[in-house]
């Protein structure tokens, strides 16, 4: 007996509606904020792909040759398809924004929570540099999140120029700083020590890797963090542009209504490599198990090198299939009735046609409905309603529509 490819899952139907239902919620949101849907191929040239995507990424893109030897991947995430578009679309007007909700493959070891296929939904503007942008899709995010349930959150920022200048800070030479990057990445996972041990090959000093993470520990108030990071990297002048960046996003943070739930994390790196601003990730208070359920950051100079014209960028995605677990467990769907509505029960086969018309009545006035199509006794269909967990059963005895 066949089972779906390893890091894959069939999604039933009761579990298809749930994830429906929360695709549905996160586009209405990001619908009511103006961005615009784009839709790309699920497959692209590896090359494009490859493109800033980092040694770990790399690793983990689905690539084959198509019957032309043409080298091809699947796609791991929404952005790079999107930043080809805007690089090759100069036509569009600025600023753009989109959005885009998909499937994505990475080639990594399966979890529980954790597939190789899954599900995105992202939210980027192209063309603003200020950081009202960045505020902006998480405010998206935030919304988002309050429409299909959730009550609080934790919203990890930083940014880049910060994490870098305090590498340098620390002694570790500014050519090592993408590999110092990716090893922080993982300090949640792999703790201080884990860190430590991947600098090994990065840091000339072990001293230089203490110092960092210790540097790297500042977490905490925005206006407190901020202010105790930029007299430390007074001398950097990039590191201060950082600090300024997130002073502002928080600024207008405060006008969306989300700035209670802001957390300024030095230590936060997010593992792509085409980030050069703000980052961030949204974590579920009471969830923090399930780690980021949202992240992103700003990319300012990738669009330029998909070969487009310089254009500022900033995006965050939901990962959609890692929402409808924690939802479950919150019981957010136990009061909910996903499915049809009404069944639709013909008491014999003479009564099939009028019943067809009564249930073609209740579509019409976008109410779900099915009907017994295999001619089962009365009780039956009853029992099939039940099993379906349709809320209302109407049983058809007229031979004749009533008039009125």
């Amino acid at each position: 007996m066949f089972q779906p490819p390893r890091g894959t899952r069939d999604y039933l139907p009761e579990d298809q509606m749930k994830k429906n239902w929360v695709i549905d919620q996160v586009r209405e949101v990001y619908e009511a904020y103006g961005f615009e849907p784009l839709g790309t191929p699920a497959f692209e040239n590896l090359d494009m792909l490859q493109i800033k995507s980092g040694d770990d990424i790399i690793d983990q893109i689905y690539n084959f040759k198509d019957k032309s030897d043409r080298e091809l991947a699947l796609r791991f995430e929404l952005t790079a398809s999107t930043v080809r578009v805007v690089a090759s679309h100069r036509d569009l007007v600025l600023p753009f924004r989109r959005y885009a909700i998909g499937p994505v493959w990475r080639y990594e070891r399966p979890s529980e929570l954790r597939f190789r296929e899954f599900w995105q939904a992202d939210v980027d503007i192209f063309g603003v540099e200020d950081s009202i942008a960045d505020a902006e899709v998480l405010s998206a995010v935030v919304d988002a999140m309050t429409k299909i349930g959730f009550e609080g959150y934790i919203i990890n920022i930083n940014d880049r120029r910060i994490l870098s200048s305090i590498i340098q800070l620390a002694g570790i030479p500014e050519e090592k700083s993408l590999d110092a990057f990716r090893a922080v990445d993982k300090l949640a996972k792999i703790g201080r020590d884990g860190v430590i041990e991947e600098l090994r090959g990065t840091s000339p000093h072990e001293e230089a890797s203490i110092k960092l993470l210790d540097m790297l520990g500042l977490k905490g108030n925005p206006d407190e963090v901020l202010s105790m990071a930029k007299t430390m990297l007074q001398d950097y002048p990039k590191g201060v542009k950082g600090c300024e960046a997130l002073e502002k996003l928080y600024e207008y943070a405060k006008g969306f209504g989300y700035a209670e739930y802001i957390t300024v994390d030095l230590s936060l790196a997010r593992g792509l490599d085409y980030y050069t601003g703000p980052v961030y990730e949204v974590i579920a208070k009471g969830f923090e198990k399930y780690g980021s359920i949202a992240g992103g950051g700003r990319y300012d100079e990738i669009v330029e090198l998909f070969g487009g014209e310089s254009t500022c960028a900033t995006g965050v995605s939901f990962g959609v299939d890692r929402l409808v677990p924690i939802l479950e467990e919150k019981g957010a769907f136990d009061d909910m009735h996903l499915g049809a509505e009404v069944y639709v029960a013909p008491v014999n086969q003479k009564v099939l046609v009028e019943a067809l018309k009564v249930t073609q009545m209740l579509r019409n006035a976008g109410i779900s409905t099915v009907v017994d199509m295999m001619g089962r006794r009365l009780g039956k269909q009853f029992e099939y309603a039940d099993k379906k967990n349709i809320p209302k059963a109407v049983s058809y005895t007229h031979l004749t529509l009533p008039t009125n």
